[in-house]
């Protein structure tokens, strides 16, 4: 096995960077030129009429979702804040950034029993996992990248990975069972690289949506989302209900905002109810301090100190709920592929049924999971 590179771990914080803007509605306000991104919901399907409302308004559509009432629009502020008081109009919300949570890698193998299944001969093949992120280097020597699409403006190869958090992601999920590098939790589970966070960890709201979109488009079996942001979106939350509702087991980091009381942390898309929220637990299955805590979080994972792939061939430990997500994408990936007529509601209940209860599920969710008694 070539030799892996242990840096310390990094917390890399997942946090969204927002501003509340509010539409001034005076005369100056209404004049103003200055173009953004909106994502906006209608009531019923999208018409011509009103597209060509918007860009006689002076906007443009960027991309209008086959799922759900939404379009993606490119629009002066005066001109958002009119189509916001139009009667067919659902909501009118500005495009938010969100950023890659944090991280960190084998022992969580073990940890949650994967190596016991995988010795019965459960790998997690036919099974499809998207893993929206930066993106994945396809040259690793440990992943084995079966396609993927990107949604990330400038960088249109979602099979490189400028950043190195998706491969990390990658890695946990399906390291390859070979004499290099690291053990994914479902090595013969198929890769999908979604790029929905650029090189810099960041991406929007409506380049996620996208990703959930081909995720459901494509037939993936299960969405890995080690990413989130503080603030919600009814355009996200639609994306995910869709997926879940199209039977894809959706899966996100809690986040990595820790706790304050019983004040509730947790992130977006993790927050929503289609999606599994995964906190994270280090090797005594202590809840590790960064980890965010809420009523919506379901289980517990590997987060600290996890050694995965990162780009150029190389291996590194991070720390985050980044890191748990993928342990759960994994297991969930060895239940399809030992069971393949389960429901993804039947997956979910499972994983939640057969963990090991650690406490408060304020802070822990169900517990710990254990894919050798979710796989039974």
């Amino acid at each position: 096995m070539k030799k892996m590179k242990l840096v310390s771990s990094i917390l890399l914080s997942f946090v969204l960077v927002f501003s509340m803007f509010f539409f001034n509605t005076s005369t100056e306000a209404k004049g103003n030129s200055i173009k953004k991104d909106y994502l906006i919901g209608f009531s019923s399907k999208i018409t011509q009429t009103q597209k060509s409302k918007i860009k006689s308004l002076g906007g443009s559509v960027k991309h209008e979702y086959k799922f759900m009432n939404v379009a993606h629009v490119t629009l002066p502020e005066s001109a958002a804040y009119a189509l916001s008081k139009t009667p067919n109009v659902a909501f009118v919300e500005e495009n938010q950034i969100a950023y890659a949570i944090g991280q960190t890698v084998p022992w969580g193998i073990p940890h949650i029993k994967a190596d016991t299944v995988q010795s019965t001969g459960v790998t997690g093949s036919g099974v499809k996992v998207a893993i929206l992120d930066t993106g994945i280097d396809a040259t690793h020597e440990d992943l084995n990248v079966a396609g993927g699409a990107s949604f990330v403006s400038g960088e249109p190869d979602a099979l490189t990975d400028g950043n190195g958090h998706g491969t990390h992601v990658a890695g946990t999920v399906a390291g390859l069972n070979n004499t290099l590098g690291v053990l994914g939790v479902a090595p013969s589970a198929s890769l999908y690289a979604v790029k929905v966070l650029g090189a810099d960890g960041s991406g929007t709201y409506a380049g996620i949506a996208q990703g959930i979109e081909w995720a459901v488009e494509n037939g993936m079996d299960v969405i890995n989302m080690s990413l989130g942001g503080s603030q919600g979106s009814t355009a996200l939350e639609q994306a995910v209900d869709n997926a879940y509702n199209s039977g894809v087991v959706v899966v996100a980091a809690a986040g990595n905002s820790g706790s304050r009381g019983k004040r509730n942390t947790i992130g977006y898309p993790a927050k929503y109810s289609s999606v599994i929220a995964v906190g994270a637990v280090d090797s005594s299955n202590n809840r590790a301090s960064f980890s965010s805590v809420g009523s919506e979080l379901e289980v517990m994972a590997p987060g600290v100190n996890i050694l995965s792939s990162v780009p150029g061939n190389g291996y590194d430990s991070y720390n985050g709920t980044s890191m748990a997500s993928p342990h759960v994408a994994g297991a969930a990936a060895l239940i399809l592929a030992k069971h393949p007529s389960l429901t993804n509601v039947q997956v979910r209940e499972r994983l939640r049924n057969t963990a090991t209860y650690l406490g408060d599920s304020f802070y822990y969710g169900s517990g710990v999971i254990n894919v050798e008694a979710a796989i039974k």
